[in-house]
Formats: structure tokens, sequence, C-alpha cells
């Protein structure tokens, strides 16, 4: 499928935030009327360089998603919206589940509910997760798995992803969610250390720190390179097919935690250690997982380009060119 943005409107809640700007970029480059929404709460990763490169040919917008009426005036004549804005740390959803209740949950009806009343043509495509699955039952997992979250986190997820699907059912809105996996890449957030293990990990080989590996990394995941998710993002807000739909992302090969840092080695200079699991991690560790993305395959043709091993040079060389410039 040829996709074509050129002059369409596109809003992208979260839009200065890692996948955001990505997103950003490319839509700008080929031609679309991009308008981000963020809040730039910092700790949420917002950070204006992340989209210096297109700054004249975007506009911004200061808000929160959880701002109601400022939602409702934005999403008015907007043909596309990537709702990408999101509380993403596991352990900070542990910590303050309420907040992560507004940002992951609640935002997102009112996002549907402003749409519906004002904009209910307009095609949502939800970045949703898989830690909607929790513990892995069956490897690969597809989107058939039973959906057992272990974290609040998940829980909003996917009761924001269960509120996607029935608006597009009831109120016909054109709605997609995409189960995002371990996205990394350029522009990720390398400062928050609950975000996550693979920025705290690039992070620390970057710096040259030890890097700790509970159970001594194990654990297999699978890993997408931000312009594969990009692309597939791109695919969701034009493809017809997959409208109404619950898809999973993926790579066709995982890897462990050990070679994740192994392939950082190649790079970059520092110290490896294993370490026992704190009880507050390995009490909402999903152990093993890696997905199944063969629905949004035949739906949209869409296939990973990028391995770890390039995505993670790729990655160590732009954050090494940002910190020398």
């Amino acid at each position: 499928m040829n996709l074509d943005y050129s002059g369409r409107r596109v809003l992208i809640t979260g839009g200065v935030g890692f996948i955001g700007s990505n997103l950003a970029i490319r839509l700008a480059e080929m031609g679309a009327k991009v308008l981000l929404v963020d809040s730039m709460i910092p700790s949420y990763g917002a950070r204006l360089e992340n989209v210096e490169a297109v700054r004249d040919r975007i506009r911004i917008n200061y808000s929160d998603v959880r701002d109601a009426r400022s939602l409702s005036y934005l999403v008015q004549d907007e043909e596309i919206i990537f709702s990408l804005a999101g509380q993403v740390s596991h352990r900070e959803s542990m910590d303050d589940p309420m907040t992560d209740l507004e940002i992951n949950c609640a935002s997102q009806l009112s996002l549907l509910e402003c749409c519906r009343r004002h904009n209910p043509q307009a095609r949502i495509v939800f970045a949703s997760t898989r830690q909607l699955y929790g513990r892995p039952q069956k490897l690969p997992v597809d989107e058939s798995h039973p959906l057992e979250p272990v974290d609040v986190n998940g829980i909003n997820k996917l009761a924001a992803e269960r509120y996607y699907t029935l608006y597009h059912q009831v109120y016909q809105i054109p709605t997609v969610s995409l189960r995002l996996t371990n996205t990394y890449g350029p522009r990720m957030d390398l400062e928050n250390r609950q975000k996550g293990f693979a920025g705290v990990f690039i992070r620390q080989a970057l710096d040259g720190e030890r890097i700790r590996l509970f159970g001594g990394g194990s654990q297999l995941r699978d890993f997408n390179y931000v312009d594969d998710v990009v692309d597939a993002l791109l695919l969701a807000g034009q493809h017809d097919k997959v409208v109404g739909e619950v898809c999973n992302l993926g790579h066709k090969t995982p890897h462990s935690l050990h070679e994740f840092v192994q392939l950082l080695s190649r790079n970059t200079s520092f110290d490896t250690e294993s370490v026992p699991f704190p009880d507050e991690i390995k009490s909402i560790d999903i152990g093993d997982y890696y997905g199944d993305y063969s629905r949004f395959n035949r739906l949209t043709g869409w296939e990973p380009k990028v391995d770890l091993a390039e995505g993670l040079e790729r990655t160590l060389r732009w954050f090494q060119a940002q910190r020398e410039s």
C-alpha cells in the first residue's frame, strides 16, 4: 500500500516524546499538516529538541490530554489522531496508580468522547501495550492469549483499549489498537530510570556504568526499532482493513536481556554484573515474552526491517552524535 499523508490533517498526542516525535518528523517529511499535543512533562520524555528538525513544519499545542476542554477544540477537523500520550512506567504505575489511571485510561475515554461529539469521522490509532497479556502461558503470544496484566499500567491500558473497541462497535468511530512491545531508538528517554530496562541499559552503556542484570538476564524479549514502529503506525492510520482491530507488533527474533547487553558492548565499554531480582520488580516481572505479529502482517504487509544489532548500533551512534554536538 502506498501511503499518502500529503496535506492530511494529523494530530499526535504525546507528540514531543519518543515515539511521537519520530512519527511527527516522518509525517512532516511526507507533507502532512501535523499538530502535536503535549503537556511537556520532562519525566515523560518530552523534549523540544526531539522535533527541532521539523519545527517550522509542525504546530505544537502545549496541553494535557487530561484537559477535556482543550481536547474538544483540538480534535476538530483532524483526519487522523495518533493517541500516543501515556505513562509507560510499570513501577511508577504501582507507586502512583491514580495518575496512571488518569493518563492511561480516563484521558483515553475523554478523547473518544471528544471525537464522538465533535469529530466522529477521525481515525484514532491507539498505542496499546504487550503488558496486557501479563505472564505468557504460551510463546509466541498472539492476540487470542488470555489478558492477565500484572500491574496497574497493564490494567489501565487494557481498559482504554476496550473503550476504543467499544466506541468503534457502538459509534462507528474508526479506531485501531496496536500492542507495542519494547521500542527503542533515537529520541528515547534515557533519563527516567523507571521506564524499563532498554533505556536504562543504553544510558549506562553510553556512560560506561556497570549494568546489573537481574537473574543473569536470561529473560527473552522482542524489540522493535522506532522506525519500524512508525511504519506500523502510518499503516494503521490509512489501511482500512485494520479499522476496529487489535494487533500485536513484535519481531521474529527474540533476544535475552543478556544478549541485548552483549550487543551494546560491541560499540561501548562497560562492566556487567548478575544480581538477584529485587522483590518489588520480581512481583511484576512477566518472565519470557515475544509476540506473534502475523495478524497485523496479514492485514497490512508490515514486517520489521531492523534487527536488534543494527538498531542498537544506530541508536548508540545517534546519541553519541547528540552528546558531541
